[in-house]
């Protein structure tokens, strides 16, 4: 087996077998890793978790002890909600110091899972906030009570300051991390949301419809429902080995089968080995033979740059037809 290996642009070659990677005799198999090949979200952050958790906590023990204190239920539904965030911020925080651990023995690609983990947890965590709120909310139409608009109106004012602020803290690294982007989601939603308990607030002092505070509820119970969505779904896919939402299989394949040399592609597999990095295995029937370690080097970079794909394995095969793999069935 040739293994062109590269983590920190470096190459090291091993040894030829007669190993096909999967226990059968009989071919050639080349191992390729992009240059650099991993990426994790800054040191940075976890400064910006750690105020973001700060502020939010101290935020949240305000605003619930003024809900309560005021009767308004768009406070207390909103706490609830920041409190959930603070949980899900601490858990992505968690996460992300440990898919930077380095592999072990068992586990052989370190903790970068922990972050999917991490993603579904906050997803999940959100849909309970939002039951919380819904259930209030039916309750407190039933039984009306009073609300003091101005103090609603104050405190949310705050919660637009706070989570706007923490928002922020996380507005750079939004793109490259499904975590970073979940905490960033959170905090803009929770901004809104607090805009909106103002609204809420204005127009109790102004009409003084009790209705309008747990009407507002509901309303922060959607957003939070339409802004976890996308995060629960993307966190499924990952758990369960798909290819991530940015990577297209059928381009892929069309890509590594218009290689030089190369007259199949099967056993194509491509999945999210943490929320910032996707790996891929494939063989690639070749007759001509394997074609060389910088080739092979060159594909893996190409990977990187056509596909985000940081971590790929290629098996080289002579001949078409023999592996027990090829259908599109086998696994």
């Amino acid at each position: 087996m040739t293994d062109p290996h590269s983590h920190d642009n470096a190459a090291h070659d091993h040894a030829s077998h007669q190993d096909d990677g999967h226990g059968r005799s009989g071919s050639h198999a080349g191992h390729a890793h992009g240059p650099g090949g991993h990426t994790h979200a800054p040191a940075s952050f976890g400064r910006a978790f750690a105020l973001g958790i700060g502020l939010n906590t101290a935020f949240v023990a305000v605003e619930a002890f003024y809900g309560y204190a005021s009767g308004s239920l768009a406070l207390v539904a909103d706490a609830a909600h920041n409190l959930f965030d603070v949980a899900g911020l601490i858990v992505a925080w968690i996460a992300s110091v440990l898919s930077q651990r380095p592999p072990s023995a068992r586990f052989s690609y370190g903790l970068r899972a922990s972050s999917i983990l991490a993603a579904l947890f906050n997803a999940l965590f959100l849909l309970f906030a939002v039951g919380f709120i819904v259930w209030e909310a039916v309750e407190r139409f039933a039984e009306p009570r009073p609300v003091a608009g101005l103090t609603v109106t104050i405190v949310a004012a705050i919660g637009v300051l706070v989570n706007g602020g923490t928002a922020l803290l996380f507005l750079s690294g939004r793109k490259g991390d499904i975590n970073i982007k979940g905490a960033y989601l959170h905090m803009v939603a929770d901004a809104a949301v607090s805009a909106a308990v103002i609204v809420a607030g204005l127009a109790v002092l102004a009409t003084g419809w009790e209705w309008i505070d747990p009407m507002v509820s509901l309303g922060v119970a959607v957003v939070i429902l339409v802004g976890t969505w996308g995060l629960l779904r993307d966190s499924v896919v990952m758990s369960l080995d798909a290819a991530p939402p940015n990577v297209d299989p059928e381009q892929v394949r069309a890509f590594l089968a218009a290689r030089p040399g190369v007259v199949e592609v099967h056993d194509l597999h491509i999945w999210a080995m943490s929320t910032t990095e996707t790996a891929l295995t494939a063989h690639l029937v070749m007759p001509g033979g394997h074609p060389g370690d910088a080739p092979m080097r060159a594909l893996a970079s190409e990977l990187r740059e056509r596909f985000q794909i940081a971590h790929p394995t290629i098996q080289i095969e002579l001949e078409q037809g023999r592996c027990a793999f090829a259908p599109d069935h086998a696994v």
